[in-house]
């Protein structure tokens, strides 16, 4: 039998990027440019990535890492103020199994010529398949991946 359990957790990530607000924003919202930084550097090519950027439309983002098991990303965008905030809510799956839910919060602010990003998660991490701190981690990865794709853009 399967121990079931859930853990809450919130985490906050901050990064200042040398790009103005509008060109972070665009990094979130464009397909074609989310697709560059937004992907697992051990398999950059998903098998599907689908993105319809507006309050209530969806994102999926599917591959297959290293493990060999199918991971599925699906977001629904809950709230988008252009080039300030994006507020969307999204369930991670490992294969056939729900391994969390999150309603994460990024924040754009003008600081200087670039940005300070701010991103909030509160995350609820099911059955003990993930953990806050590995989520957070990835996701600080994500953050850098983002970084790195605005200083070659620039």
């Amino acid at each position: 039998m399967i121990q079931r359990s859930v853990v809450h957790s919130t985490f906050v990530i901050e990064r200042s990027y040398p790009a103005a607000p509008a060109k972070v924003y665009f990094a979130l919202n464009d397909p074609a440019a989310k697709r560059r930084w937004f992907a697992d550097p051990d398999n950059p090519m998903p098998s599907r990535h689908e993105m319809d950027f507006r309050v209530g439309g969806k994102e999926v983002n599917a591959g297959c890492p290293s493990d060999g098991q199918m991971h599925f990303y699906n977001a629904v965008y809950q709230d988008i103020v252009p080039n300030q905030r994006i507020v969307y809510s999204y369930e991670l799956l490992f294969g056939e199994t729900r391994v969390s839910v999150s309603l994460a919060t990024i924040e754009l602010l003008a600081e200087g010529e670039g940005t300070r990003l701010v991103l909030t998660e509160q995350g609820a991490f099911l059955d003990g398949h993930d953990t806050s701190s590995t989520r957070e981690h990835g996701t600080g990865e994500l953050l850098d991946a983002l970084g790195a794709f605005l200083r070659k853009d620039a």
